[in-house]
């Protein structure tokens, strides 16, 4: 397949609408092109897929990713990989932060200016609305923090959160 394409993959094109400034949804648009790099499998006879466990890798594509493995759910090893902390006895942790407040990492960053909270005993966080964390805050269990007041709300310094907490 390669020798009759001269080497060329011939990958089906994606095209992504973004704007050169992301923190800017009126800077200029552009497209960002790129291929599914995925899709080669099929070019090649008799090739195989295999399924890796999510502890074997951290993606980080998302500010949901970032604060994830930012937080005390992984550990970086002596030889500088990032995995699950082996102490953490619950699955991969699922984060789900609002995109219209925390998309961008400067998002993210004024929303945890003292980091992640501690995520170790945590089985899910989600997050609506314009919230701000303390210093030092615990999530335990499955969490969802809810803000439909409009104004940014704030979980405080030390604070222990569980279950479901709305403003």
């Amino acid at each position: 397949m390669l020798a009759e394409r001269d080497g060329i993959l011939g990958l089906p094109m994606i095209r992504n609408h973004k704007t050169v400034d992301p923190r800017d949804p009126d800077s200029t648009p552009v497209y960002q092109l790129e291929t599914a790099m995925g899709a080669a499998i099929a070019l090649f006879a008799g090739a195989g897929a295999l399924r890796a466990p999510r502890t074997r890798f951290a993606p980080v594509k998302t500010t949901d990713d970032l604060l994830a493995v930012r937080s005390d759910a992984y550990v970086l090893t002596d030889d500088y990989q990032v995995i699950p902390d082996p102490a953490r006895t619950l699955g991969p942790i699922m984060v789900s932060l609002d995109p219209a407040y925390y998309r961008l990492i400067d998002d993210l960053e004024a929303r945890f200016p003292y980091g992640p909270p501690s995520l170790i005993a945590c089985e899910g966080l989600t997050v609506r609305g314009d919230v701000r964390f303390g210093r030092a805050v615990t999530c335990r269990g499955i969490v969802e923090i809810v803000n439909e007041s409009g104004a940014q709300a704030e979980i405080a310094d030390g604070a222990v959160v569980e279950g479901v907490v709305a403003f």
